[in-house]
């Protein structure tokens, strides 16, 4: 307002002016008070937040002076058990007097070693050729039928679509370092654009035992689940994992809301759900175990920014059901139910205090919404206290975001998800990666396990 605005004026108008202005100033000072607390806070770090590791400050290690070692053998690495050569290697001549050996003048082994080494590795090609004729019966014109595994269309094979599909989905190589990678280890030339239409061409089994798999999710009592960002033709998406004991699903979704999770369970309901507190994972079972590894880092935050009213005593007692949870093969369902029931005892006894902190409070209000669904798996057997199964299964991901930045094609995307899915299903069933992808190349299922030898 300008000093002439000022001075028309009356008495009255500038008392209501300036009462406005003081209750303007005390809703900013409050606001200031407010960020200042906040900005004061303690850093976030992975001990007390989620952040990765990678972003945590690395502590430069002590120098110590070395220990003097103590003598021993040597040891080197054990001889193969079944060779595939063996080369028995005889003297010609004695050292001593230069006469000449035979090997019947030297029935001891002296020295045994192995020699490994890699043959050059060369893609094999077959030339086909389908034969026609006339039958002498009839006259008819027959051509022959084109083998199975070896069809007319595309020329390269399982063997070769199975190590695409697992060097760059599994070891994040892009389809530029692929073309090299073939060319110099194989001599095999492969164009980018034959790379994209081998794996567009494999998309369709690995979508059908991707579709098997998530079934096998869905039938399962206890589900975990936990999602992370990925970009999708330069949109933000969200890449979901929803797993259980045998058996995990991936899924690229546009949205990180609770419709994700009810279009997979596509009405299933699940006895225990187990993940971290966000909003869109809760309510889709009959009961809910949160992840106490999250809690036990918001409970370090809040210890770190000065409460020591509710944060110490909680972080106490959920260490003591993690203790309790690691002995539950040893303990008889009545002595878990007992245990239980004291963790939810002490519990209440800590939510009724009032910390004096801000983060204090924080923390104790949002274990108030939650406080029955802290201690559920140490009744439940089958049912894990923390995530940490579906954030192992989601790394993967993670990494692949940051070395490629995404994903160019919608396409691109749900294969990467189905190739996940086939992977991770087949490690919890003994299969390698590699060996997993190669099974449902074949048209065989990873959900069963490896057989053994």
């Amino acid at each position: 307002m300008t000093p002439a605005a000022l001075d028309s004026l009356g008495k009255q108008e500038l008392v209501a002016l300036v009462l406005a202005l003081l209750e303007q100033v005390a809703v900013l000072t409050a606001r200031v008070a407010e960020l200042e607390a906040r900005s004061g806070g303690p850093p976030k770090t992975p001990d007390n937040s989620s952040l990765p590791p990678s972003r945590g400050w690395k502590a430069e290690r002590p120098s110590r002076p070395g220990k003097p070692r103590k003598g021993r053998a040597g040891v080197a690495r054990d001889l193969c058990a079944d060779p595939d050569h063996v080369l028995a290697i005889h003297a010609q001549t004695c050292a001593a007097c230069g006469h000449g050996l035979a090997p019947a003048d030297q029935p001891t082994v002296a020295r045994a070693y192995d020699h490994i080494d890699l043959p050059p590795i060369k893609a094999v090609t077959t030339r086909i050729h389908l034969h026609r004729g006339a039958c002498p019966r009839c006259g008819a014109r027959v051509t022959a039928a084109a083998p199975g595994d070896m069809a007319a269309g595309s020329p390269f094979g399982p063997g070769v679509v199975a190590l695409v599909a697992y060097l760059h989905a599994r070891h994040m190589v892009s389809y530029e370092r692929l073309v090299e990678m073939l060319k110099g280890l194989f001599g095999l030339a492969i164009s980018e654009g034959a790379i994209a239409n081998m794996l567009a061409r494999a998309a369709e089994p690995f979508a059908a035992e991707a579709a098997r798999i998530e079934a096998a999710v869905r039938q399962a009592p206890v589900i975990a689940c936990d999602e992370t960002s990925a970009r999708v033709a330069g949109q933000t998406c969200w890449q979901w994992v929803f797993g259980s004991a045998a058996a995990v699903a991936h899924r690229i979704a546009i949205t990180r809301g609770a419709a994700v999770v009810a279009d997979f369970l596509q009405g299933a309901v699940p006895e225990v759900w187990v993940s971290d507190r966000y909003a869109a994972q809760m309510g889709h079972a009959a009961a809910h175990q949160v992840c106490l590894a999250h809690l036990l880092r918001d409970a370090r935050y809040a210890i770190d920014a000065g409460d020591a009213t509710f944060a110490p005593g909680f972080e106490a007692l959920l260490r003591r059901a993690l203790a309790i949870g690691r002995r539950r093969d040893e303990l008889t369902d009545a002595t878990l139910l007992a245990h239980r029931r004291e963790l939810e005892r002490r519990l209440d006894r800590l939510l009724s205090l009032a910390p004096a902190t801000r983060q204090g409070r924080k923390l104790r209000n949002g274990i108030a919404k939650c406080k029955g669904k802290l201690f559920v798996f140490v009744t439940r057997r089958d049912a894990p206290p923390t995530n940490n199964a579906s954030e192992r299964a989601l790394r993967p991901s993670v990494i692949f975001r940051k070395v490629t930045n995404g994903f160019r094609s919608a396409w691109g995307a749900a294969f990467d998800a189905d190739v996940r899915s086939v992977i991770a299903t087949g490690a919890l069933n003994g299969r390698t990666a590699l060996d997993a992808i190669r099974t449902c190349l074949d048209g065989r299922s990873v959900l069963a396990s490896e057989p053994s030898g």
